[in-house]
């Protein structure tokens, strides 16, 4: 089980015992709660040997510092308090979090001198040391004693600060955004013979709990709706797949919803175009811009955000049996295109294909935007430290940069163009599914793109930062829960009434 915390807000609070932890910017005279924590002045000339300057992230680490109330005293470096954020106050509670693995209990005094500490940056610290703490070891029958004695009790944290009032209400709506977050790491991380296309479904159908409205789309509707591209991609497996539908409806009943849908691969072998046997375990992530559509979906009820959204995840298991389909098949999607088949391993775009026009065609959204796990060829472009986004309205795009901008979940707008839909033209279909190596990021949006008509739309390729990306203050996680975070602060910033 993850570490947890019991996290109180108070406006002063003498530490008996436990952890004291003291916040410094870069330069300042002294931390807050000095005087409390530290009446002798032994941090003092900690801080002058340990030469300790309050640089970002930077740490002292004080065991039974004399005189002091407190049992261990821990000082954390801000920084310039000029260039604090939103993200800066995240990190340094993720910071202060690994601090806390084997305390009991811990006081943080927030309110470093020199920096004007509000409600939303005391939330967002306490948020930090939440994520932090996520672990995924749901399997693991045997853990280290350490680890079994921290998993019964919860560290209670008192985190004191001046903004009591507004710090207990940013945090209620902190926690809905992580929960969300945690939602889509436990999504990703779940193995796939576990997490199958029906028992995803469930998953999501638990948001009923939370006031979102869930249809659950079968095999046998998807037919009737003539889904021809998703269908393709599912036949070769023996688990049937589903077509979820959530609705969460906190804004006006005139208001167009604003749609996410997400590409639930939740196992891709690549089918008849198989995969390399090597690191073939970890495309069980395949389904993450579903996980981060759903996450994103429990965000928005959890913290009752006052906007109409829709999520609609497109789950299928890509297998190579007997029945799968075949390089060369031809399949007619839903909008009456038809496609052929190049590459059985090119299945994402299938999928969302038909759940971007089923989105379209029903509820007539304001603007679109898909996330996917999509292509390899993103990460030789980006790496894991960005996604990227492909748009047809720069309106869309620029609030999707603002929004990773402010997570620090960022995007790098993509290309689109001419050029590239033109390599995906077919010799005997309208396209075809793949246009090869060159700019295999590009086309696959460009496919995308003939699904969406007028519609402003974006398509975030994410398979560089769901799953595997660099683990930092804020994700120990191999399934980072990218994307919910960075889509509940463009609905927050662009969309709510």
């Amino acid at each position: 089980m993850p570490m947890k915390f019991e996290v109180t807000f108070s406006k002063s609070y003498r530490p008996s015992g436990g952890v004291a932890v003291l916040l410094q910017a870069a330069n300042a005279k002294e931390p807050a709660g000095a005087a409390v924590a530290d009446p002798e002045g032994v941090l003092a000339k900690a801080v002058k040997v340990g030469k300790f300057t309050g640089k970002s992230l930077s740490s002292l680490d004080i065991v039974a510092p004399h005189g002091s109330p407190a049992d261990r005293i821990v000082l954390l470096g801000l920084g310039g308090a000029a260039e604090l954020n939103d993200h800066d106050w995240l990190k340094a509670g993720g910071a202060v979090a690994a601090k806390l693995r084997s305390a009991e209990k811990a006081t943080v005094f927030l309110d470093a001198p020199g920096i004007e500490v509000s409600g939303k940056a005391a939330a967002d610290f306490a948020l930090g040391m939440e994520m932090n703490a996520y672990a995924f070891d749901s399997y693991k029958t045997r853990k280290p004693d350490d680890e079994a004695k921290s998993a019964q009790r919860p560290v209670k944290v008192t985190i004191v600060t001046g903004s009591v009032i507004a710090a207990k209400k940013a945090f209620a709506t902190a926690q809905a955004i992580g929960e969300g977050v945690f939602l889509a790491r436990d999504l990703v991380n779940e193995p796939a013979n576990v997490l199958g296309p029906v028992e995803f479904a469930a998953r999501a159908k638990e948001l009923e709990k939370l006031g979102v409205e869930v249809e659950i789309l079968t095999e046998r509707e998807m037919k009737k709706l003539g889904m021809g591209a998703l269908l393709g991609v599912a036949q070769g497996s023996s688990r049937p797949p589903r077509l979820v539908v959530m609705q969460w409806k906190g804004g006006k009943a005139k208001d167009k919803p604003l749609a996410f849908v997400g590409k639930g691969v939740v196992f891709d072998t690549g089918g008849i175009s198989i995969k390399p046997a090597s690191g073939m375990e970890e495309m069980k992530g395949d389904m993450g811009g579903a996980a981060a559509v759903t996450g994103l979906m429990h965000a928005l009820s959890a913290r009752k955000a006052s906007v109409n959204a829709v999520g609609i995840i497109g789950l299928v298991e890509n297998m190579p049996d007997g029945s799968a389909q075949r390089p060369g098949d031809i399949v007619t999607s839903m909008s009456g295109q038809t496609i052929e088949v190049i590459n059985t391993d090119a299945e994402g775009r299938l999928v969302l294909c038909d759940a971007l026009w089923y989105c379209n065609d029903r509820f007539k959204p304001k603007a679109m935007i898909d996330l996917a796990t999509l292509t390899g060829a993103i990460m030789v472009a980006l790496s894991n430290h960005y996604a990227g986004l492909f748009s047809n309205d720069d309106r869309l795009a620029e609030e999707l940069l603002a929004a990773g901008r402010t997570t620090q979940e960022r995007l790098w707008r993509m290309p689109l163009g001419k050029e590239y839909d033109k390599m995906i033209d077919s010799k005997f279909a309208d396209m075809k599914n793949t246009g090869g190596r060159h700019g295999g990021s590009v086309t696959a949006a460009q496919f995308l793109k003939r699904f969406v008509k007028d519609t402003p739309w974006a398509h975030l390729d994410i398979a560089g930062t769901a799953m595997g990306s660099p683990t930092d203050e804020i994700n120990q996680s191999w399934g980072s829960g990218f994307g919910v975070r960075l889509l509940d602060e463009l609905v927050r910033a662009n969309y709510e009434s």
